[in-house]
């Protein structure tokens, strides 16, 4: 059976490699911001969020491959006033949100749900709180010009695997849970599922 990442996240596909996971990643093109949306206005917590988008993403590849094993993923970043952040749609917006985020305590929530002939069959979410040291506009200005390419894709507007570790006064959770998945419990079902050995 083939592993199938529902997503092109370079994030995710370098986890899964360096980890010695082969796997096939497939766009899952699903329209988050609206699924975003209804389930906001619907009172959903953000761990419920993720875990959705996840599903959703997993579910609408597995329908399409139902021989495969899909792993569908999602990252959402939360301030510490509760705000949702989403990917930057400018370096403008980078700078905003990493001045939002400068010098306070958001989470990190990413979950993954695995599906199987277009059902769920496993879940987790995780969680990560990080604290954003106080950053001067100066040090923004020059970060995103510098790692736009880069840091367009993340929720947070950061990679703290490279030159973002500056960003952060403490950090707690798991390091690939910020990346993006937890991959560990992933690992762990992986290995449950014989995809690779014990």
């Amino acid at each position: 059976m083939t592993l199938i990442l529902a997503s092109q996240s370079a994030g995710r596909i370098a986890m899964l490699h360096a980890a010695g996971v082969a796997v096939e990643a497939i766009a899952a093109n699903v329209d988050e911001e609206s699924v975003k949306i209804s389930l906001t206005q619907a009172g959903a917590k953000p761990r419920d969020i993720a875990d959705a988008l996840a599903e959703a993403k997993a579910l609408k590849i597995s329908r399409k491959m139902p021989t495969g094993l899909v792993l569908g993923c999602d990252q959402i970043c939360v301030g510490a006033d509760g705000q949702i952040f989403d990917k930057p749609q400018s370096p403008q917006d980078a700078r905003a949100h990493l001045a939002q985020l400068s010098g306070t305590t958001h989470r990190l929530i990413s979950a993954a749900v695995m599906c199987e002939q277009g059902a769920p069959v496993w879940r987790i979410v995780d969680t990560a709180q990080l604290t954003m040291r106080p950053l001067s506009a100066a040090f923004i200005d020059d970060y995103v010009d510098r790692y736009w390419d880069h840091i367009r894709h993340s929720v947070g507007c950061y990679r703290i695997e490279a030159e973002g570790a500056q960003l952060f006064s403490s950090v707690s959770g798991s390091q690939f849970t910020i990346i993006g998945m937890p991959l560990l419990p992933v690992l762990d079902f992986l290995r449950i599922r014989g995809l690779l050995p014990t």
